[in-house]
């Protein structure tokens, strides 16, 4: 658990450094519980999610980065079974805006079992 809380602690000053330089992404930590992380995105131009700012909740493993974070039901490959520790809160959210702007509806990871 050591290991998580330090890398989401480095996380969370390089959001802290980085404020303000993305503006289709803000990622909170909550303050008591650096476990618990909320985003707010801006669905992509030229996407009917054009305009709006969705929330996502991040729940983080003890195991993070070794085992990716809890979103719910996002159906993403780097969420299951091609997670990676390379990968950042920021950069799974960069994912999921790519994947609002580029839907895979016939996907195989589409299921309802998640």
């Amino acid at each position: 658990m050591q290991t998580s809380r330090a890398r989401l602690f480095k996380e969370y000053e390089e959001v802290q450094r980085e404020k303000g330089a993305d503006l289709d992404i803000q990622l909170v930590c909550d303050d008591s519980n650096i476990f618990k992380w909320t985003a707010l995105i801006k669905g992509p131009s030229e996407t009917p999610f054009e305009g709006g700012v969705f929330q996502l909740a991040f729940a983080i493993p003890e195991q993070y980065p070794l085992q990716p974070p809890q979103t719910g039901e996002i159906c993403l490959d780097i969420l299951k079974n091609a997670w990676s520790p390379a990968w950042t809160l920021q950069s799974v959210c960069r994912a999921i805006i790519a994947l609002m702007a580029h839907p895979e509806p016939d996907s195989p990871l589409n299921c309802n079992s998640g």
